[in-house]
């Protein structure tokens, strides 16, 4: 407890105390004593009770009226502390120093009558709680004496802060009038550590963290001349609430925090040794996309221009960003960051920290719902986010990678089947569902699929629950879905009504995973090897499965060995229903002819459903298998059995050690054109004129964006790498809807011979010029740079200029 601490009269009850009363007093000579004679008063001999006065360090005469009120009832306990340390601490004492079976802590100018603790006692014992206390902001309280005005409004503002950060459906924590089960209360005060006005939140948190029950009863109150609050204690709970979250934070979670940090940054160790020189390998076109993204939107929010249009890229029609993948929840507030330090460092930090982020989110699920064992729910964590599918995706697709929201999402949704402050908890999911919407909206589809098949397979195990969370979840969801129709209306309306807007991209009926990309390892895993997974994937970013055939064996023993539990059963249908839709429409025996129909039939052409890749649905098997090992790991972490615990973890080292994740490999970047770089290019385009590199960018060679970004932006292209419409349908397809010319170029640049170019393919060529708004025409060194220079010459019946280590055509004057 700390402090010199003196028990003045402290005496052993000779038999069971049914209630104690702990007064906290600083300073309180004038209204202490009718204090302890009111209680007294009313309590009387209606049960066995005891007072217990607590002096804070007073410089008055408090402490003789204390002793004199106890030399007068032996019931009165008086407690002095030598220094004045606060609130707090003089609850904790006398609380520790209480033998009642119920405690009631009031303050000393009973500003709640002491009356009003029938009321509580009443709900502590219909309703079965731990506690009860006072509130002053139910609609059926009643404030005799107001306090002033501002400081009523710094206590609303302050309690709002205190639900929102610490004791979430409590909506007055500092009233002084308390009554708490006795044992429970004392559990709860030797915890603590806060010595200030903070003690209230710090007491029902560990209520809430320990699932005792509260209930908030409506209570008379009056406002006491001579309080002891002033405007400065609103400040000093605000610091002390500070001090109980970052008590909050464990060891184990500062420990895991920076494991899976540090994991994540060895994973690009490559990329950030040569920051803005290295090209992540496998990532085809996507790191040039995506720097562009980040590089784009940034500069519209720092010239205030719409976020979700611009026509840098495929001037002049321009792309609707809301229809593609700029993540605007991450690519908004680092704005700043990519204007200062250029697109390559927000993508390196996106992808290591995203990564982390979601390794501890998942940490935190299953912390909170899965495992009791915080290791465990730290390795469930890992292999969630760091399973193969998601180092697969972290070479091109932090949209599919950096997933720290979908954890938060699900717990909402589980607070709401609980039943827990319904409103609340719905308006919350309703901001995590549009923020998620800003970071990707593919993801969050599966997500869903992945908490419904969830749901379908609880409900099944658990009816009971289920019939219980069926009201509470539906006006959760309604809350929800108020929400994101207020917020992201407008947005939605743009992705699919505005400008450059298409219907879905379809990928096709091969688009599924093999049965064997299930138990094969991943390019990228320490047991893996690339020839392997090239031949089960659509390509490196794509490896949508891979978890190797000895998770799926410990998965498979660990749901056996825990059949029992419901979880578990739900986790089993959840992850076998994933992996079966993950195999597409059409599902290919392996070694054999035989082509089976595979249930993605059902929701390959349904809206929304029709633009996703099936294999990405085998994702949702990773945060499955995280929960399943967590579970496993919990299990043999509180087994009393030494050998069952090394065969154990034994078993799930042997499981997880072919998936462990490789470094991301990194190419040396292409240098950018010295025409681009030191600005030649200004001669050449004028305002409102493209910049038409030659091929024109497109999905399979983007490396002019990157021309963009080093250039901040200053011109447009033609072009590019993008989802965007295509013929009268609106089809959404990568890239820029084709036209001749630059159909030819990308023939010539494929290997195909050079047409006979006359007159028509130059007149179609003026056109094409003309709606790109064409100022200038750029020819870098490449591969067939002779075939692709002739061809421009050829259409344009003139020779190309060397400028800056370029060719260059002017055709401002041929438009």
């Amino acid at each position: 407890m700390g402090g010199a601490v003196a028990p003045v009269t402290m005496t052993t009850p000779a038999g069971p105390v049914e209630l104690s009363v702990v007064v906290p007093a600083y300073n309180e000579e004038h209204r202490l004593a009718p204090t302890l004679d009111a209680i007294r008063a009313h309590l009387g001999d209606s049960c066995a009770w005891e007072l217990i006065v607590v002096d804070d360090g007073s410089d008055d005469e408090t402490v003789r009226v204390a002793k004199e009120a106890a030399a007068r009832d032996a019931r009165i306990q008086v407690v002095v502390s030598d220094v004045n340390r606060g609130k707090g601490h003089a609850l904790r004492l006398g609380v520790l120093a209480s033998y009642g079976r119920r405690v009631l802590i009031t303050d000393a100018d009973l500003a709640t009558p002491i009356e009003e603790l029938d009321r509580l006692d009443k709900a502590m014992t219909e309703g079965e709680t731990a506690a009860a206390i006072g509130s002053r902001a139910h609609p059926d309280a009643r404030i005799e004496v107001h306090q002033s005005r501002l400081r009523e409004y710094l206590g609303r503002m302050g309690n709002r802060l205190i639900r929102a950060v610490a004791v979430p459906g409590v909506h007055d924590t500092q009233c002084g009038f308390k009554l708490f089960d006795g044992e429970k209360a004392r559990a709860a005060f030797a915890d603590a550590r806060l010595d200030g006005w903070g003690i209230d939140v710090e007491i029902l948190q560990f209520f809430r963290r320990r699932g005792w029950a509260v209930a908030e009863v409506p209570v008379r109150w009056s406002h006491q001349e001579g309080s002891k609050v002033g405007a400065a204690d609103y400040g000093r709970v605000l610091w002390e609430l500070a001090r109980l979250k970052a008590r909050a934070v464990r060891r184990v979670d500062l420990v895991l925090g920076a494991l899976f940090l540090l994991t994540s940054v060895l994973l690009y160790k490559n990329l950030w040794h040569g920051l803005g020189r290295s090209y992540l390998t496998d990532s085809g076109q996507d790191q040039n996309q995506w720097e562009w993204f980040f590089a784009v939107t940034a500069d519209n929010v720092a010239h205030l221009r719409d976020p979700l249009f611009t026509t840098v890229q495929n001037f002049p029609d321009g792309v609707n960003l809301m229809g593609n993948t700029p993540m605007l929840g991450l690519s908004v507030p680092l704005a700043p960051v990519t204007l200062a330090f250029g697109p390559s460092l927000t993508w390196a930090l996106v992808l290591t920290l995203g990564i982390a982020a979601t390794a501890y989110a998942w940490y935190w699920l299953f912390a909170r719902r899965v495992s009791e064992n915080r290791w465990a729910a730290g390795l469930g964590g890992a292999l969630a986010a760091f399973a193969p599918p998601m180092i697969s995706h972290g070479n091109a697709h932090p949209n599919f990678c950096v997933l720290f929201v979908l954890p938060l999402i699900i717990d909402r949704a589980l607070r709401l089947c609980e039943g827990r402050d319904v409103r609340r908890n719905g308006i919350v999911l309703g901001l995590f569902t549009v923020y998620q919407i800003f970071l990707g909206e593919e993801v969050l589809l599966l997500a869903t699929l992945g908490m419904a098949l969830f749901a379908l397979s609880y409900a099944l195990a658990r009816r009971d629950v289920a019939r219980a969370a069926i009201r509470p979840l539906a006006t959760g969801a309604a809350y929800a879905l108020g929400v994101c129709l207020v917020l992201v209306a407008y947005p939605l309306y743009w992705q699919f009504a505005g400008a450059q807007s298409y219907h879905s991209v379809l990928h096709g009926d091969s688009a599924g995973n093999s049965p064997l990309a299930l138990v094969e390892f991943a390019g990228r895993s320490l047991f893996g090897d690339d020839a392997t997974a090239d031949k089960l994937a659509l390509n490196r970013t794509e490896q949508n499965a891979f978890y190797g055939w000895p998770l799926l064996a410990l998965a498979f023993a660990l749901v056996v060995r825990l059949w029992r539990r419901p979880l578990v059963k739900a986790l089993a249908f959840t992850g076998v229903a994933a992996a079966v839709l993950s195999l597409g429409q059409k599902i290919r025996i392996p070694y054999t002819d035989v082509v089976l129909p595979g249930p993605w039939k059902l929701l390959a052409h349904k809206p929304l459903f029709e633009s996703v890749i099936e294999g990405r649905v085998g994702m949702i098997c990773a945060p499955v298998l995280g929960a399943l090992i967590a579970l496993g790991a919990d299990r043999l972490a509180h087994s009393g059995v030494r050998l069952n615990r090394a065969a154990g973890f034994t078993a799930i080292a042997l499981a997880l050690l072919p998936i462990v994740p490789t470094s991301f490999p990194v190419n040396a970047r292409p240098e950018v054109p010295e025409f681009i770089a030191s600005g030649m290019w200004k001669k050449y385009v004028g305002p409102g004129e493209s910049l038409v590199p030659v091929p024109l960018p497109d999905p399979g060679s983007a490396e002019a964006l990157h021309w963009q970004t080093r250039a901040g932006l200053a011109f447009p292209v033609p072009g590019g790498y993008f989802n965007g419409p295509w013929g009268p349908d609106r089809i959404g397809i990568y890239g820029a809807s084709p036209r001749w010319t630059s159909n030819l170029f990308g023939d010539v640049r494929s290997g195909k011979p050079i047409p006979d170019i006359g007159t028509d393919w130059q007149n179609q060529a003026r056109a094409d010029l003309a709606y790109w708004r064409a100022g200038v025409l750029v020819l870098e060194p490449q591969p067939r740079a002779p075939e692709l220079y002739e061809t421009v010459a050829r259409l344009l019946g003139r020779p190309g200029t060397k400028v800056g280590g370029v060719w260059i055509w002017d055709v401002s004057s041929v438009r």
